[in-house]
């Protein structure tokens, strides 16, 4: 049976990813949606909350707990293109494990290389891949206003502080577009040398097993998890990992603590 083009340009996703480490999906969502997360993350941008140290960025806001603050950034969470690159890549029931939204001002200085999914850095290099991360650009990502810097195949490296600065790629890429990178790629915050700011959320993915970066239980109330999907509720929590019932609480399915209604046991929570 021929394939489909989409399954022919899954492949091809797929097979860079693990070769590369990192793909860039261009112009995947429109303005409108852009502008409407924009609007909502605008009022929690206007407390200048800059970063605690080096890493956060001196000169960078960082806004967390977003899906109890920002509801628009559910389409980008489980964005279709994202979500079948992800669900080849990770087991079944797979975890948000952060979502953060990065506001990087003129003047900020570069990173330091660093792996989102460091949390298994008990395991020795090379390993696999632990999550899949996301950069979403609400502004056009440049050469000199701190667009991400990644180096390619570094997943497969045993060393964890490479000095091959040359080798690393600026991903430039206009707003509406998303970097999709394994969680065991080298990468950082590029300095930001331009004199406006670079907007970008980060919802990023892990193990249904491994403990999440954002408790996102308590990030977000469930009065506010209530009004997601399925899928983007047993992200955050409110499933269980089969077999051994992983996840449980007082004994049921977490679901019933929104849903009193829930019956279903399937580790999604999809289907009943």
């Amino acid at each position: 049976m021929n394939q489909s083009l989409e399954e022919l340009q899954l492949k091809r996703q797929l097979d860079r990813l693990l070769t590369q480490g990192y793909i860039v999906l261009r112009n995947i969502i429109d303005k409108a949606l852009v502008s409407t997360i924009r609007k909502e993350l605008s009022p929690h941008l206007q407390q200048k909350m800059m970063g605690r140290n080096d890493f956060e960025g001196f000169s960078t806001e960082r806004v967390y707990a977003l899906l109890a603050k920002a509801p628009a950034l559910a389409a980008i969470i489980e964005h279709p293109q994202v979500i079948r690159i992800l669900d080849k890549l990770l087991p079944a029931n797979y975890l948000l494990s952060a979502n953060l939204a990065i506001n990087t001002h003129p003047g900020e200085t570069v990173q330091n290389w660093h792996r989102d999914d460091s949390a298994g850095g008990m395991i020795p290099l090379p390993r696999p891949h632990l999550g899949i991360s996301t950069i979403w650009a609400l502004d056009d990502f440049t050469a000199d206003n701190g667009a991400t810097e990644i180096l390619p195949g570094s997943h497969q490296w045993l060393d964890n502080h490479p000095k091959r600065d040359a080798d690393s790629i600026k991903i430039t890429m206009p707003a509406g577009s998303v970097l999709i990178f394994l969680g065991n790629v080298l990468h950082r915050g590029g300095a930001n040398t331009s004199t406006g700011t670079r907007l970008a959320v980060t919802p990023q993915y892990c193990m249904p097993w491994l403990r999440q970066i954002e408790n996102m239980v308590l990030a977000v109330p469930p009065e506010s998890a209530a009004q997601y999907s399925p899928r983007i509720q047993a992200m955050l929590g409110y499933s269980v990992t089969e077999p051994g019932f992983m996840g449980y609480v007082n004994g049921v399915h977490p679901k019933r603590l929104i849903d009193k209604n829930y019956q279903g046991r399937k580790a999604r929570g999809i289907d009943s």
